[in-house]
C-alpha cells in the first residue's frame, strides 16, 4: 500500500533506510526532540547520536502502514522489521512539524 507523507516525514523515513545518521538528522530543528525506547534526546547532535547508536544496535526496515493528523501531530503507523526482539512490530511515529522540518517526534508501540 501507497500512502502520501509530508515531504519532510517521507525524507526522515529516507534518511532512516539509508542508515545515515547525518541525513537523520538533518530532517530536524536545531532544538528538536526525539523520545524513543523512553530516552528522550534533544537537539541535532543528540538525535545524530541516537540514531547512531541504533544503527549499531540493530539492523531494521520501517515500511509506513498509514498516516492520520492528531491536532499538530502527523501519525505514521510503520511495520518495523529487523534482528531485534519482538520483530516484527508496528510502532506509531508521532511528528510534530515546524515549517519545512521535524520539531519533534515520539516513537511508541
Amino acid at each position: 500500500m501507497s500512502i502520501e507523507l509530508p515531504a519532510i516525514i517521507a525524507a526522515y523515513f529516507d534518511a532512516d533506510r539509508s542508515g545515515s545518521a547525518d541525513r537523520v538528522a538533518r530532517c530536524f530543528t536545531a532544538e528538536a526532540v526525539v523520545t524513543d525506547e523512553g530516552e528522550t534526546h534533544t537537539g541535532r547532535e543528540a538525535i545524530r547520536q541516537w540514531k547512531a547508536g541504533a544503527s549499531r544496535t540493530y539492523t531494521y526496515t520501517a515500511d509506513p502502514r498509514s498516516v492520520a493528523k492528531d491536532g499538530p501531530r502527523t501519525l505514521v503507523t510503520s511495520r518495523v522489521s529487523g534482528n531485534f526482539p519482538g520483530s516484527p512490530i508496528d510502532l506509531t511515529y508521532a511528528f510534530r512539524l515546524a515549517g519545512d522540518a521535524i520539531a519533534a517526534l515520539e516513537i511508541t508501540s
